[in-house]
């Protein structure tokens, strides 16, 4: 694509980057008060609005530059996505974390099968993993790389299936590299390093995610 095939921003492009702002402001208030308690408290009533405001405003300033450059505007929406998945993948993870602590008391470090070494965290980091993916393949299918909603096709879906097997593997694998093997430091307590681990392996995650849908995936 050059810069001169770049079509306008339309509505759809508008509204769905006023979604992911709003849902990109939502998922952050769990995450930053897991993680700073104190700055939540200062900021939770501003985050919101910033982003719903924020992100359009972004991607408008984007689609601009796009029209020189054409690959920014597709590289800026993937950067939304990127940030809203990861947002999905570490507020599920706080979410877990937090209930299965206060309602049944199962910490993050207890092991659930000894002989391998798998922690309920790494079973969180699993569940918050499949919510992300899920959420990522429809955005980037739909808006990022603007596949026609009729190509439902098995060869897709096999392959969206191999790429999120892959990037299953490294962000889960990282993650729990990073929150057991790794001692906390600067004083971060064990949630905070949870979401420390789980944000390493979100971005090494996202990285693949990219090559393989582009190229893989969603290729034209």
């Amino acid at each position: 694509m050059n810069a001169q095939s770049i079509p306008p921003m339309t509505k759809k492009d508008y509204y769905l980057s006023l979604l992911a702002g709003f849902l990109i402001g939502l998922l952050l208030l769990p995450v930053l008060k897991a993680a700073k308690p104190e700055l939540y408290n200062k900021l939770f009533i501003a985050i919101i609005p910033f982003f719903l405001i924020g992100t359009p405003l972004g991607t408008a300033i984007a689609h601009r530059i796009g029209k020189r450059i054409s690959a920014i505007w597709q590289i800026a929406k993937f950067a939304v996505i990127g940030v809203l998945n990861t947002l999905v993948d570490l507020g599920t993870l706080s979410l877990l974390i937090f209930l299965f602590r206060k309602i049944l008391g199962i910490e993050s470090k207890d092991i659930i099968f000894p002989l391998l070494g798998i922690t309920f965290y790494s079973i969180y980091k699993s569940v918050s993993f499949i919510a992300a993916n899920i959420n990522s393949y429809y955005w980037n299918k739909y808006w990022t790389f603007e596949h026609n909603i009729k190509e439902k096709t098995r060869p897709e879906f096999l392959q969206f299936f191999a790429v999120s097997i892959i990037g299953f593997l490294i962000n889960v694998t990282v993650a729990s590299i990073v929150f057991k093997s790794v001692a906390p430091f600067s004083g971060f307590n064990s949630d905070q390093w949870g979401l420390i681990g789980g944000a390493a392996g979100s971005i090494l995650g996202l990285v693949w995610n990219f090559i393989g849908y582009k190229f893989i995936v969603f290729k034209k």
